[in-house]
C-alpha cells in the first residue's frame, strides 16, 4: 500500500468522532447492498447516460427532483463546484455582462466568473463582532441593480449555519417588476427539509438552488445536485454547460449515493434525535462558552440559525486560543471539528451522527471549559484579539476576474504592490471572504493587512512565505 492508502487507514483507524464532512460519518448503513467494486461502472447498456438521461438516471433525478421540491434536478459528480460554475455559464441575459454575488461567496463562484467572464458587483455581508465572522447580510441595506445585472447569486445558508432574509430579496425583486434570475448556493443546507430546520431555498422561490448533498447527507464526497423551478434560466443551456464541466465518465458509485441521500434525507426521524441532544449540550455548556444560537436570530443581518451546525468562540468565556481547544478534544476524547480559526471551531453535524455523538461532544466541552484555567492566558486572549479579521473598503476593479486570469503576469515583492492590478485571488481562510480578487487594484488598506499576515491558512497566495504576489502586467 503507497503512502496516500497507508494514510487514509492510519486515520481510520484512530477512530475519530466526527463533526465534519461528509454527512454519513463513515457508517455503512447508508450503502447496504451496494457492490462498491462491482457497480464501479461506466455508462453500459441498461445503465443509461448522465449527460443525456432516459432511463434509470432520469428516473432516479426525477424522483430527487420531487423529494426536493423541485421541477428538475440534475446530479453532479464534480462535486457542488460545477453547479455554481453552470448557473453563470447559463445565463443568457448577458448585455450588462454583470451579476451580483456576495463578496464571501465559496471560491468556486469566483472560478464562474473566470469561466464566464461575468463581472462582479458585489454584496458586503455582515461581521459578528463576537465571532468575527461573516454571518449575515442585511437585505435592506443593499442596493441590488436589478436592471443592470445578469443574476444574483447568492450563499443561503453559510458556512456557519447562518442564513440572511432570502424571502426578502425575492420580494424585492418581485416588487421592483424584473425578471432577473436569483441563483443560491445552498451547499450546507440540502438537509433543509422538514420543521426542524429553516426553509428551502426552494421553497421560498429561488430559480436555481446548488445542494452539496455529500456535506449533510449521507452522499459519497464529491456528489452534489442542482435543483432548477422556473423558466428564468434556459434548461437548454444548463444542460449544455453541465456537459462542458462535467466528466464523461461518471462514477455510478456517486450517482447510486445521490439516488439513496434524498430518500434518507426524508428520514426526520434521525434529526429529531440529535435536536434535542443538541439543546441539552445548550443547556449544559452555554454558560462556559459563547455558542451561536437561536438568540443570535434578528442580529447582525441573520434571520435564522442551523442548529445542527455548533459555532463555538472559545476568546469568549474561556479565553483560550482555538487550536489550542481543538487539540485537547482530538486528543482526550477523539472529537474532529470540521474547522476551527483562532477562536472559533464549527462542529458539523450530518445525517449519520448519533445521540451519542452529541453526548461526547457535550462531555468533552465540559471537561475542556474545566480544564481551561491551565491552558488560557490573558497573553494568548490579546493576542487572537489583535488578530481579529475586517473587511477593508472594496478595491477598484480595473479587469474583470476572466481577464486577468488569461493576462500576462509577473510576480514581485508584496511590499512594492502598491496600485499594481492583482493577478491573484487571495483569502484568509475561515472565513474565506478575498481581501482582493484577481483583477483588482491594490490598496493600502489591503497591502498593510497582507504585509501583517501571520501564520494561517490562505486560499490562492502562490508567495506567502517569500513575501511576494502575482500582478498583471499592463
Amino acid at each position: 500500500m503507497g503512502d496516500l492508502g497507508e494514510g487514509l487507514s492510519h486515520y481510520q483507524k484512530q477512530g475519530f468522532c466526527s463533526f465534519h464532512t461528509p454527512g454519513h460519518k463513515g457508517r455503512q448503513e447508508f450503502f447496504n447492498g451496494l457492490d462498491f467494486w462491482g457497480i464501479d461502472l461506466t455508462e453500459l447498456p441498461g445503465l443509461d447516460m448522465l449527460h443525456s438521461p432516459s432511463g434509470i438516471i432520469a428516473e432516479a433525478q426525477k424522483r430527487s427532483a420531487e423529494i426536493f421540491g423541485a421541477e428538475e434536478t440534475f446530479f453532479l459528480i464534480n462535486g457542488g463546484t460545477v453547479g455554481n460554475q453552470a448557473m453563470f455559464l447559463a445565463l443568457e441575459n448577458r448585455a450588462a455582462q454583470r451579476v451580483m454575488v456576495e463578496r464571501s461567496s465559496h471560491r468556486s463562484v469566483m472560478s464562474a466568473l473566470v469561466l464566464s467572464g461575468l463581472k462582479p458587483d458585489y454584496v458586503m455581508p455582515t461581521i459578528h463582532p463576537d465571532f468575527n465572522l461573516p454571518l449575515g447580510l442585511e437585505v435592506d441595506k443593499q442596493r441590488i441593480p436589478w436592471q443592470t445585472v445578469s443574476a444574483c447569486h447568492v450563499t443561503y445558508p453559510s458556512y456557519y449555519g447562518t442564513a440572511f432574509e432570502l424571502n426578502q430579496l425575492l420580494a424585492e425583486r418581485t416588487r421592483m417588476g424584473f425578471d432577473t434570475p436569483i441563483l443560491v448556493d445552498q451547499a450546507h443546507g440540502s438537509h433543509y427539509l422538514g420543521p426542524l430546520f429553516p426553509p428551502s431555498a426552494l421553497k421560498l422561490g429561488a430559480d436555481l438552488v446548488l445542494h452539496s448533498s455529500h456535506k449533510t447527507l449521507s452522499a459519497l464526497t464529491q456528489s452534489a445536485m442542482l435543483h432548477v423551478q422556473g423558466s428564468r434560466v434556459s434548461r437548454l443551456r444548463l444542460r449544455q454547460s453541465l456537459e462542458l464541466l462535467q466528466s464523461s465518465s461518471p462514477s455510478y458509485l456517486l450517482l447510486a449515493s445521490l439516488e439513496r441521500a434524498g430518500e434518507y434525507a426524508l428520514d426526520f426521524g434521525r434529526w429529531e434525535c440529535l435536536h434535542e441532544e443538541v439543546e441539552a449540550l445548550h443547556r449544559k455548556v452555554g454558560k462556559s462558552f459563547r455558542i451561536l444560537s437561536q438568540k443570535d436570530v434578528g442580529t447582525y443581518g441573520i434571520h435564522t440559525v442551523d442548529w445542527s451546525k455548533i459555532l463555538i468562540n472559545t476568546r469568549i468565556g474561556i479565553g483560550v486560543p482555538a487550536p489550542r481547544c481543538v487539540k485537547y478534544l482530538r486528543e482526550g476524547f477523539g472529537i474532529e471539528p470540521e474547522l476551527w480559526d483562532e477562536e472559533n471551531i464549527l462542529f458539523m453535524l450530518g445525517i449519520g451522527n448519533t445521540s451519542e455523538d452529541i453526548r461526547l461532544l457535550t462531555r468533552g466541552l465540559e471537561s475542556l471549559a474545566n480544564f481551561a484555567h491551565t491552558i488560557g492566558s490573558a497573553k494568548a486572549k490579546k493576542q487572537v484579539e489583535n488578530g481579529r479579521f475586517r473587511i477593508s473598503p472594496l478595491p477598484q476593479q480595473v479587469l474583470s476576474p476572466r481577464d486577468a486570469f488569461f493576462a500576462h503576469k509577473r510576480q514581485i515583492p508584496l511590499k512594492e504592490s502598491l496600485g499594481h492590478i492583482v493577478g491573484e485571488t487571495i483569502s484568509p481562510y475561515p472565513p474565506g471572504i478575498p481581501v482582493i480578487v484577481m483583477g483588482e487594484q491594490m490598496t493600502c488598506e489591503v497591502l498593510g493587512t497582507l504585509l501583517t499576515a501571520g501564520e494561517g491558512r490562505w486560499q490562492g497566495w502562490d508567495g506567502f512565505e517569500s513575501q511576494t504576489i502575482w500582478i498583471v502586467e499592463v
